[in-house]
């Protein structure tokens, strides 16, 4: 640091505290900022920068869907939620050259451990990252890798209606999580791409975050 063997220097956090032997334990934890300076209270020659990372707090998450549906005024938020999964199998069988097969199923008994509500299709199914782009939230369908619905250059915003299944609120990468957590605490996706033999499943669930 170019510093002389006679030279006195202290070594503080952003927030100008000096850093000493009983504190360090404390106050050094991995990437944080510090000041290397000659005394606690030296004026600072340039602006400094600091890296931040950061990760959302799970309830961005889980929380969302008890937001934005019981945000539907003066209606049952419920069929909205279900219209949103619904819509999701809409769009995976949207391409297929056969019968498009879609079934809603409400188990009430312990068969997936809880009460459950299954969306099933012979959609086209999604590849392993086509599902880890799913499970991320807000990542848009113009931005998803390897997801054949990502082009949408032409896509325009429809007007404001009452909420139905060409909503666009899927288009931003919330809307099936949205209902899913309004649903219930946990999603179980499970998905196998119609050319290759491997099934992929996800698990995003409230007790584990």
């Amino acid at each position: 640091f170019g510093i002389a063997t006679d030279e006195n220097f202290v070594i503080t956090t952003t927030n100008r505290k000096e850093i000493t032997e009983d504190n360090f334990s404390e106050l050094v934890q991995d990437g944080v900022t510090l000041y290397l300076l000659q005394s606690v209270d030296q004026m600072l020659l340039l602006a400094t920068k600091e890296r931040i990372d950061f990760l959302p707090h799970y309830d961005t998450l889980v929380k969302s869907g008890m937001y934005e549906y019981y945000a539907s005024e003066g209606q049952n938020p419920l069929p909205f939620a279900l219209a949103e999964l619904i819509d999701n199998a809409l769009s995976a069988t949207s391409r297929n050259t056969g019968i498009r097969s879609i079934q809603i199923k409400l188990l009430f008994d312990d068969s997936q451990g809880k009460p459950a509500v299954a969306v099933i299709d012979n959609g086209s199914g999604m590849t392993s990252k086509q599902l880890n782009n799913w499970a991320v939230y807000r990542l848009s369908k113009f931005t998803r890798q390897g997801d054949f619905e990502s082009d949408h250059s032409g896509y325009v915003r429809p007007l404001p209606v009452p909420r139905s299944l060409n909503s666009d609120i899927s288009y931003f990468g919330v809307g099936g999580k949205q209902a899913v957590f309004f649903v219930g605490q946990s999603a179980r996706m499970i998905s196998k791409p119609a050319e290759s033999q491997d099934v992929h499943e996800l698990v995003l669930s409230k007790e584990d975050f």
